[in-house]
């Protein structure tokens, strides 16, 4: 029982369709993650090893980590990066192959660093799911000049040939910084006139927000409901995020 459960709001439990938190492990200590998880993992739904960080780390690390987050009812994954590493290095299989023997069962497949034809990025997404991965793509480009060549409508096509390809959840690009990329301007404002003109013509319920600042996720809790589904959200800002969405805090109380 929570310590004053009578005063707290009930959410969807896992597995959740909806008011996903996706979290991002920079690098974490088997033992920090782990006591992380048994204070907050209750309110984590995927669990992203950030970038190429699993290159650098130890495997049996890797693997006792993967285990516990499953413990949790938390879906690991491995970062979109990793995946254009072992495209660009014509080694997909060996990817596939390796990701499966460290227990991941889920992978991000994004073209944010690399040139890929879209139909190539199609074409992985599907192979991914043929080797028995759950999908999420990423749409959009690190770089912000290269960022600001895809136009709404680009990105909302790219949305919708990703999910008919077999993506469990589009993930729209923000960086860990969340500025001037994407559906943010230079200083971490939401364009609000963009994410309307997205939710208009693509089904939010599918769509993963990065929203790694606390005022961004506001606006998304305000804007669209304490169900919405956030990313790239710090280990650090777990029980932030979560009082967020149920009203346990001064921008949202009364206001869930």
């Amino acid at each position: 029982m929570k310590a004053f459960e009578f005063l707290s709001k009930k959410r969807e439990e896992k597995p959740r369709k909806s008011g996903i938190t996706m979290v991002l492990d920079k690098g974490l200590g088997l033992e920090t993650a782990s006591s992380l998880m048994d204070i907050s993992g209750e309110y984590v739904d995927y669990l992203k090893f950030g970038w190429g960080t699993s290159i650098i780390h130890d495997e049996e690390i890797i693997k006792a980590k993967v285990r516990m987050y499953k413990s949790h009812q938390i879906t690991p994954y491995t970062g979109g990066t990793l995946f254009e590493l072992a495209y660009m290095n014509d080694k997909l299989d060996e990817f596939f192959s390796r990701a499966q023997e460290l227990g991941f069962e889920a992978i991000e497949i994004s073209d944010g660093s690399i040139p890929l034809p879209h139909e190539e990025k199609l074409n992985c997404i599907k192979l991914a799911r043929k080797n028995g991965f759950e999908v999420l793509s990423e749409v959009g480009k690190k770089d912000p000049n290269l960022d600001k060549e895809l136009s709404l409508d680009d990105r909302i096509e790219y949305m919708q040939k990703e999910l008919d390809s077999g993506s469990s959840l589009i993930i729209v690009e923000a960086r860990e910084g969340g500025k001037n990329i994407g559906i943010f301007d230079k200083s971490g404002n939401a364009k609000e006139d963009e994410i309307d003109y997205i939710l208009d013509n693509f089904d939010g319920s599918k769509l993963l927000w990065e929203a790694p600042n606390k005022d961004q996720q506001v606006f998304f809790i305000l804007k669209l409901g304490n169900t919405v589904n956030l990313g790239n959200v710090s280990s650090d800002d777990i029980t932030s995020l979560e009082t967020l969405r149920q009203g346990l805090r001064g921008d949202t109380v009364g206001k869930i």
